[in-house]
């Protein structure tokens, strides 16, 4: 596994940091954010077209919008080793 630090939230305390990373040879990105209170995490079940509640294997998480130049990095991070497809 090749993982690869693209980014941390410029305003975290360092105890609660929103992170941006990319797998390279996963080819995914992977997030740290904040858990949703219960009403958002039931709003988002609600109106996903899955019909249901997030599986215990897959989580949702709220990445504040300043982390979204680092999430842009992240999905070119490299198109020499990242390829997303959509």
């Amino acid at each position: 596994m090749t993982v690869e630090f693209i980014g941390i939230d410029p305003h975290t305390d360092r105890d609660h940091c929103p992170t941006v990373w990319a797998d390279a040879d996963a080819q995914e990105l992977l997030l740290q954010g904040w858990k949703p209170d219960a009403a958002t995490q039931t709003a988002c079940e609600s109106t996903s077209p899955a019909h249901g509640p997030v599986p215990g294997t897959e989580a949702i998480v709220r990445v504040p919008a300043r982390l979204i130049p680092m999430i842009r990095e992240a999905c070119e991070c490299d198109t020499r080793s990242l390829q997303l497809s959509g």
